[in-house]
């Protein structure tokens, strides 16, 4: 077990998450607007090659996050765009993300299944 990556994934991730616990209390975002900006944030940062680095150092802790279902969308575009064309601009994000969004849908089936919904009132 390499302690030191879990180290650096908790760090970085940490971080991920203290930024996104100061855009809440300090501004009058959303947290559906954090989140948006959280995905956009990684698909710039993917865009301007800074945040493949980031992933390199931190693993986990880097695509995890929001920040990383953002990374992972313009990695699928960056291959669609080179197997495809213009054509890979478009379905190159979905394809690049189909299995987190996949076992999301899944396991979002199971847990329905297994929990018990109720009146929240």
């Amino acid at each position: 077990m390499d302690w030191m990556m879990i180290l650096k994934a908790f760090a970085v991730g940490g971080l991920i998450c203290v930024a996104g616990q100061l855009l809440i209390d300090y501004t009058k975002l959303t947290p559906a607007r954090i989140l948006v900006l959280f995905v956009c944030l990684g698909v710039v940062l993917t865009g301007f090659g800074v945040y493949e680095p980031l992933v390199e150092f931190a693993g986990a802790g880097a695509t995890v996050p929001l920040t990383g279902f953002g990374y992972t969308l313009a990695k699928g575009v960056e291959e669609g765009v080179r197997e495809s064309g213009l054509l890979g601009a478009l379905t190159g994000g979905i394809t690049g993300a189909a299995g987190g969004i996949a076992a999301a849908i899944f396991l979002g089936f199971l847990v329905a299944l297994v929990a018990r919904s109720g009146d929240k009132s």
